[in-house]
C-alpha cells in the first residue's frame, strides 16, 4: 500500500511551541527550541508508528493570497508571529533537508490548499492519504482514501478520521458539508464573517435540514424570527463565507510521487541541527551514537564512525520500544553522551575513615577558607534523616568522602572535631541547596555560623526561570555529566534502596563528585552574578536567610488534630446540603464530581448559555471555576457548585490531609520553604503548602484555628506588613497624592475613591471603597477596563472611567507603569529596590498576547519582588536579633507579608515590640511610612 502523508507544517509548528508555552525549552544560546523540538517528535513519531511510504511538509507563504484579494479583511485580526516561531522555522526547513524530505510551498495559496489538491490528486493515483494537522477545515476533504490525522497531544493518542468521524463530529451526511457549516458561522481565526447570530450548533441544525447553504438561502421562508432575517440580510456574506472557507483543490502544483518518497535521512546534517539546537538526547536516540567525550556537545566528527548514512528502516529498529519524551513536559533530561564524566576527568578522592585521616583532613581544612560541603543521607526529609556521611572540597579535582555511623554516640566522636570549622564565620561554605545540609547538621547538634555561598541560588538570581538542579549546572557550566545516585540506590519503586543500605566505599566517589563539583560551580557563577549586579543580593539576602529558613523548618508548628476533626465533620455535613441543593436546582441527581456530567446539566437541560464553549482537550463543555463565576448570576446552581467544589477542596487539601502530615518525631508539621521556584523572589511553601490556605471565606480562615502554639506557656504571635506593595508603588512612583494619604494616616483606599468621585472622604460609601480598592490593586497588575469590569461586576465604560479617574488622581503612577514598560523593552528586565531582576523575554514581541502578558510582569515584578525582598531581610534581622537576645520564643512561618511566631508568653511585649521594629525599617531609606499589624492569641486565627 502507498500510504501518503502530508504535514500541514505552520499549523504543527504553532502546536509544538504553544505545547511549552508555559515552560519553553531554551537552549544555553539563549534560543527557544519548544516549536521544532515537539515538531521534530511529531515527524518522528508518524515515522515510527504510521510508516508512511511517501511524506511532504506544506508551508504558508507571506504571499497574499486569493482570499486576500477577494476580502481585503481576511485573516486580518490575527496576531503577529512570535519571534520564537519566526526563529524556528529555518531550523523546520533544515530539518526536513536532513530528512531528505521536501519543503512544499505555492505562492498565492494557503498550506491546506496545497494539501487538498495533492492529496485528491494522490487518492486518484491509489494512495492512503493523511493530511496531517488539527485544523477542522481539512473535514471538508475527507473522502475514501483521504483521511485526516489529528496528532497526539498531552496525552491523547493521535486520531485518524475518515468520513464516518467528520460526519459524526459535524452531524452531517457527508464531509463536503462542513464547508456549509463554515460558511454559516464564519471563523474568527480567519475573520470569515459568516451569519451573525449563527453559531457551530445552529449551523449544524440548519445544513442537517436543508442539506447545503444555498439550499437554505433559497429556502428563507421556512425559518422563523430574527435568524430569518439574518439569513435574509447577510446572504451574500453567507456565500463569500462559504467561499472563504473552501479548500482549493486546483492548485498549480505538480503531483510527482518520486519526489515524495521516503528516502535515506543525512546523518551528517542531523547531528549538524541537533547539536546547534542542543537535542542531545533526541540525536542519541534517534542515530544511537556517542559524541566523543573529549569534544564539546556541539561538534561532532561524522566521518570517524563507519555508519554513514541510516535508512528510516533502520530508524524504526532505533525507535522501536523506546518512548519519545513527551511533548508538553517541559525539559528534557539529557543523556550523558555529550559530555565529560568522572572517568574521564582527573581527580584525587579520598576516603576517609580512620582518626588520623579524619585529623589530616580537619588539618587541610584550617588552611582554607572556603570549602564545599555536602551530606549523604538515609532520607531526602532532614527531620528525619540519618546522616550517612559528608563530603568536602577545597580545591577542583580534589575531595574528601568521611562516612558517619548510625550509632549517634558513634557519630559525634567523629563530627565534634570539624565543629571549629562549622563555627567559624570568617570561614565559607559552598553548597548546592546548602538549607537541607545545614539542616542535618542542626539535627546532630552543629551549628553553622560560616557564610554561605549557595550554588543553586546564585544560578536562580541569574537565571531565575530556569532549572538550578547540580545536574543541570554541570551539564551547562562545567560540560560535565555527574555520576547519577539511581546507580547506587537504584531506580524510584519498591526495589529503590537508600544510602544507609550501601557501602561506605561505594559511596566515596559519588560523594566526593557532588561536592567537588560544587565547588567548581562556585567559581564560574561568581563572575556571572557579579556580571549582573546580583552578587549582593545573594550575599545579603539569599544565603542569609538559609540559617533563618532552617530553624524555621525545624521548629515547625503544633497541630490541634481535635480541632481539624470537628471542622472536617462540619464539612462533610456543608457538603451533603449543598450536593442536595445542586440536584435540587438541577432536578436531577448526577455525579457532581463529573466535569462532563456537570456540563450537560449546566448547558444542555438548563441550557444556561447557548454560546458553552467546549474544551480543546475533550471536547465536553468548560466547567471551570471562570465559567461557573460568570453563570452564577444567571442561576443558582452555579453558585451552589462553586461553593461545593470550595469546600470540598477545603476538606480534602487541608483538613483531612494536614494531620497526615504530622512528623512522627516532633509531634509538629514541618514545611519547607523554596528559595529558588518564585521568579519574583518570594518563597514558595511544599509539603504542606502554608502558603495557600484560603482566608477569604470562614471556613478557610477556621482552618487557621488547628494552628496552636508549643504549650501553655507559648501563645501565637502574628504580625503583618499593612498594605505594602502599596506602600512601594508609593514610594518607587513618588506619586505625591498616595504618598500623603499614607503620610497622614487615611486609609489608602478610602482616600482612592475620595479623589475618584471627587467628593470628601467622610462621604466614602462601602461600596465606593470597594470598587477603589479594587483599582489600587489591580494597577499593580496591569488590569484592564475589562477585567475591572468583570471583578466588580459594572459595565466596561464605567470601569474605563474609574481607570481613567485614577489615573488624573494618581499621574506619578501611570507614568512610573509607562517607564517599567519602556525599560524593559530597552533591557529585557525589570528589577526590584535591591537589583533583584526579572527577565521579560517577549516584551518586545509582536504577538499581542505574549508582549501584553510581559508587559503586565515589567508593572508587577518590581513590586512585589521588592515586597518580597523587604519581608526578607526583616526575616533575618529578627532572627539575628532573637538568637542575640537568647530569647525562647521562635519564628514558625512566613506567609506572603506575615511573619508567625511561637511566643513565650514572658517574652511577648518584647517580641512583639522588636519584630515591628525591624519590620518596619527592614528597607532603608524609604519615605513612606511602613506599618505592621500584629495581633496574639491561642491560635493562629484567634492571632490573626
Amino acid at each position: 500500500m502507498k500510504k501518503l502523508f502530508l504535514l500541514d507544517a505552520m499549523a504543527l509548528i504553532y502546536r509544538a511551541h504553544f505545547a511549552f508555552i508555559r515552560s519553553p525549552r531554551i537552549n544555553s544560546k539563549g534560543v527557544n527550541t519548544s516549536a521544532v523540538f515537539g515538531f521534530t517528535n511529531s515527524l518522528l513519531d508518524i515515522l515510527n508508528n504510521e510508516k508512511p511510504t511517501h511524506i511532504g511538509i506544506v508551508y504558508d507563504t507571506d504571499t497574499p493570497t486569493f482570499r486576500h484579494e477577494e476580502f481585503e479583511s481576511y485573516k486580518a485580526n490575527r496576531q503577529s508571529r512570535p519571534e520564537d516561531i519566526t526563529i524556528a522555522i529555518p531550523h523546520i526547513y533544515q530539518l526536513a533537508d536532513a530528512f531528505r524530505i521536501p519543503n512544499v510551498f505555492v505562492d498565492g495559496f494557503e498550506a491546506d490548499d496545497v494539501i487538498g489538491t495533492l492529496a485528491k490528486r494522490a487518492a486518484r493515483e491509489g494512495f492512503e492519504v493523511f493530511m496531517m494537522t488539527p485544523d477542522k477545515d481539512y473535514g471538508q476533504l475527507v473522502e475514501e482514501h483521504i483521511f485526516q490525522y489529528k496528532p497526539s497531544l498531552a496525552g491523547k493518542p493521535a486520531e485518524t478520521l475518515g468520513v464516518k468521524e467528520i460526519c459524526d463530529r459535524w452531524g452531517i451526511e457527508n464531509p463536503d458539508q462542513v464547508r456549509d457549516i463554515l460558511g454559516l458561522m464564519g471563523d474568527a481565526v480567519d475573520n470569515i464573517p459568516g451569519v451573525p447570530g449563527v453559531g457551530e450548533k445552529t449551523a449544524q441544525k440548519l445544513i442537517q435540514e436543508f442539506g447545503s447553504l444555498e439550499n437554505l438561502l433559497a429556502n428563507t421562508d421556512k425559518v422563523k424570527g430574527k435568524l430569518r432575517d439574518n439569513l435574509e440580510t447577510f446572504k451574500d456574506q453567507a456565500i463569500q463565507s462559504k467561499r472563504l472557507a473552501t479548500i482549493h483543490i486546483e492548485c498549480p502544483c505538480e503531483f510527482d510521487e518520486h519526489k515524495l518518497i521516503i528516502e535515506e535521512i543525512d546523518r551528517d546534517k542531523i547531528i549538524e541541527l541537533f547539536d546547534e539546537l542542543e537535542f542531545r538526547q533526541l540525536k542519541s536516540r534517534l542515530l544511537g551514537i556517542e559524541t566523543p567525550k573529549n569534544q564539546p556537545a556541539d561538534t561532532h566528527n561524522a566521518s570517524t564512525d563507519a555508519r554513514a548514512s541510516i535508512s528510516h528502516t533502520d530508524l524504526f529498529s532505533v525507535m522501536s520500544g523506546e518512548s519519545l519524551p513527551a511533548a508538553s513536559s517541559g525539559e528534557q533530561s539529557v543523556d550523558n553522551t555529550a559530555f565529560l564524566t568522572i572517568d574521564e576527568v582527573p581527580h584525587t578522592y579520598h576516603f576517609c575513615n580512620t582518626p588520623s585521616q579524619h585529623a589530616d583532613l580537619l588539618d587541610t581544612l584550617r588552611k582554607a577558607s572556603s570549602y564545599a560541603f555536602d551530606t549523604e543521607t538515609s532520607s531526602l526529609d532532614p527531620i528525619t534523616a540519618d546522616m550517612v556521611g559528608f563530603s568536602i572540597s577545597v580545591a577542583a579535582g580534589e575531595a574528601w568522602y568521611v562516612p558517619i555511623p548510625q550509632d549517634r554516640t558513634e557519630a559525634a566522636a567523629i563530627l565534634d572535631p570539624f565543629r571549629e570549622i562549622f563555627a567559624d564565620p570568617a570561614r565559607e561554605m559552598i553548597g548546592q541547596n546548602a538549607k537541607f545540609d545545614i539542616e542535618v547538621l542542626k539535627q546532630y547538634g552543629y551549628q553553622v555560623n560560616n557564610s554561605i555561598f549557595d550554588t543553586m541560588l546564585a544560578h536562580y538570581l541569574y537565571e531565575p526561570e530556569k532549572r538550578h538542579g547540580m545536574d543541570i549546572l554541570a551539564r551547562t557550566y562545567l560540560n560535565y555529566a555527574p555520576v547519577s545516585i539511581e546507580t547506587l540506590i537504584g531506580k524510584k519503586g519498591k526495589g529503590q534502596i537508600t544510602m544507609a543500605d550501601i557501602d561506605p566505599a561505594k559511596i566515596s566517589d559519588y560523594a566526593c563528585e557532588d561536592a567537588d563539583v560544587t565547588f567548581q560551580l562556585k567559581d564560574v557563577l561568581l563572575p556571572m552574578l557579579r556580571d549582573v549586579g546580583a552578587e549582593q543580593l545573594l550575599r545579603t539576602v539569599e544565603c542569609p536567610l538559609i540559617d533563618v529558613l532552617a530553624d524555621m523548618e525545624m521548629a515547625g508548628i503544633r497541630l490541634d488534630v481535635d480541632a481539624l476533626k470537628i471542622i472536617s465533620t462540619e464539612l462533610a455535613r456543608d457538603l451533603e446540603e449543598l450536593e442536595a441543593r445542586v440536584y435540587d436546582l438541577a432536578g436531577i441527581k448526577f455525579n457532581i464530581n463529573s466535569p462532563s456530567q456537570m456540563g450537560e446539566i449546566l448547558f444542555v437541560k438548563l441550557e444556561l448559555d447557548p454560546k458553552a464553549k467546549k474544551t480543546s482537550k475533550t471536547k465536553k463543555f468548560a466547567t471551570g471555576e471562570d465559567v461557573l463565576s460568570l453563570l452564577a448570576e444567571k442561576h443558582p446552581i452555579a453558585r451552589a457548585i462553586l461553593d461545593y467544589r470550595s469546600l470540598q477542596k477545603l476538606k480534602s487539601t487541608y483538613v483531612d490531609s494536614l494531620p497526615l502530615l504530622i512528623s512522627p518525631r516532633t509531634g509538629r508539621i514541618h514545611t519547607t520553604y523554596n528559595q529558588a521556584v518564585a521568579a519574583t523572589g518570594r518563597l514558595s511553601s511544599t509539603d504542606p503548602n502554608l502558603q495557600n490556605i484560603p482566608i477569604r471565606t470562614e471556613r478557610g480562615r477556621e482552618i487557621r484555628k488547628a494552628f496552636i502554639p508549643a504549650d501553655k506557656d507559648h501563645v501565637i504571635l502574628s504580625a503583618d506588613y499593612s498594605q505594602i506593595e502599596l506602600r512601594l508603588i508609593a514610594e518607587i512612583s513618588q506619586e505625591e497624592n498616595m504618598l500623603q494619604a499614607f503620610n497622614d494616616g487615611i486609609d489608602i483606599h478610602t482616600a482612592t475613591a475620595a479623589r475618584m468621585y471627587k467628593i470628601p472622604v467622610t462621604e466614602v460609601s462601602s461600596e465606593m471603597r470597594r470598587r477603589a480598592k479594587t483599582v489600587n490593586f489591580g494597577i499593580i497588575y496591569g488590569i484592564s477596563a475589562f477585567g475591572l469590569a468583570q471583578r466588580l461586576g459594572i459595565p466596561r465604560t464605567e470601569a474605563s472611567n474609574l481607570i481613567k479617574q485614577y489615573n488624573e488622581q494618581y499621574p506619578r503612577i501611570l507614568l512610573y507603569l509607562k517607564e517599567q514598560v519602556i525599560y524593559a523593552r530597552e533591557h529585557g528586565f525589570v528589577q526590584t529596590l535591591l537589583g533583584r531582576r526579572r527577565y521579560l523575554r517577549d516584551i518586545n514581541s509582536a504577538n499581542q498576547t505574549q508582549r501584553g502578558f510581559a508587559e503586565r510582569n515589567a508593572i508587577n515584578a518590581p513590586i512585589q519582588g521588592s515586597a518580597a525582598d523587604m519581608i526578607k531581610l526583616a526575616m533575618i534581622a529578627v532572627h539575628t536579633e532573637m538568637k542575640k537576645r537568647n530569647m525562647k520564643s521562635k519564628m514558625i512561618l512566613q506567609v506572603h507579608d506575615e511573619l508567625v511566631f511561637d511566643a513565650f508568653i514572658p517574652e511577648l511585649l518584647e517580641l512583639e515590640t522588636m519584630v515591628k521594629e525591624k519590620m518596619c525599617s527592614a528597607l532603608p531609606g524609604l519615605k513612606i511610612p511602613i506599618e505592621v499589624e500584629t495581633g496574639h492569641g491561642a491560635n493562629w486565627l484567634e492571632a490573626h
